[in-house]
């Protein structure tokens, strides 16, 4: 049984950065992620998306913010396992001790003293619309997410959507494509205000109470049908790309049947972010407690809570509070 102190499930933002936390206080760690690369959905799906709100930067392309967190997270060699899902999370005796057995999709197990899981809203696909051709389309200018922006350069754009995924994306085109065109069933969005007001104020071709009714193209998609939902007006526009920003069905899949308290469809955590279950720990999206937050920003301080209870629980005559930063060498 090759055992570590502390697997961490996820390697997003905050996985990472529990990574880190956990090599600063000398825990053999261990990542493991179904994704086949790290940085979670952040790298899969918003690469070349801004991010405001991490402290220490203005603004920040995802790419960027998971590559500087790998940079510090692997300064400790953590041991990374790629492609691999966690199917069951079960309780084995090593020695009259207690430890973790994380059996994956692949039948290999992983065995930990404690377990931090940081695997945001868990598995999720995007929201489609049953429109004829979209399927065939996709990846032939029918995207849900981007991740090569400079693609898009000189082209024409449409954008289906009015939350902040979809605004920021229009505001991140606009500089450099020909046309962006974002069309909303409502005129109301859930964006953040700043942001929407960007949009607003830029040469995005805003049509509120409009709605997708067709894609055209052969090989790729070479145009669209929109119409407004109120007067059934029907437009006919010239576009190279479609981005469907219609959010996503988050599922948390076999994480139900581990036995661990679910409430909203979030893993119950205490103060200490650990679970119902002793040594298993979340932090990030996953967690739901009194007064959260589901923001980047917030999972980084849970992560480092969940890190440093986790090393008392394995180890109790460490103390929970790791000392600065800077004492470390």
């Amino acid at each position: 049984m090759d055992l570590f102190d502390v697997t961490v499930v996820g390697s997003g933002p905050v996985g990472l950065y529990a990574a880190y936390y956990s090599g600063l206080r000398r825990m053999k760690t261990k990542i493991v992620d179904a994704l086949p690369q790290l940085g979670g959905q952040l790298t899969a799906l918003y690469p070349e998306k801004y991010i405001y709100d991490v402290a220490g930067f203005p603004k920040v392309l995802s790419k960027e913010l998971s590559g500087r967190l790998e940079e510090q997270a692997m300064q400790y060699n953590p041991d990374v396992i790629l492609n691999s899902k966690i199917e069951n999370l079960s309780i084995v005796l090593d020695n009259k001790h207690s430890v973790y057995e994380l059996k994956t999709d692949s039948g290999k197990s992983h065995y930990s003293k404690t377990v931090i899981l940081c695997v945001g809203v868990g598995a999720f696909v995007p929201r489609k619309l049953d429109i004829f051709d979209v399927e065939r389309l996709e990846g032939n200018g029918v995207f849900y997410h981007v991740n090569d922006i400079n693609k898009f350069a000189g082209k024409k754009l449409l954008i289906v959507g009015g939350g902040d995924s979809a605004v920021d994306w229009a505001n991140m085109f606009e500089p450099i494509a020909e046309k962006v065109t974002l069309i909303h069933r409502r005129d109301e969005f859930k964006a953040h205000e700043d942001n929407l007001k960007k949009m607003m104020d830029s040469r995005v071709d805003v049509k509120m109470w409009y709605e997708l009714r067709a894609i055209y193209g052969e090989e790729h998609v070479n145009g669209a049908s929109i119409f407004n939902n109120r007067t059934k007006e029907e437009l006919n526009i010239d576009v190279d790309f479609v981005l469907l920003n219609l959010g996503f069905i988050a599922n948390l899949g076999n994480i139900k049947s581990w036995g661990l308290n679910i409430v909203r469809n979030s893993i119950s955590v205490g103060t200490t972010m650990q679970t119902n279950f002793p040594g298993i720990f979340a932090a990030g999206d996953i967690v739901d407690y009194e007064g959260k937050l589901k923001l980047i920003s917030t999972g980084f301080g849970e992560a480092a809570v969940a890190v440093n209870y986790a090393k008392n629980f394995m180890d109790p005559k460490a103390k929970v509070f790791p000392g600065h930063s800077s004492d470390h060498k």
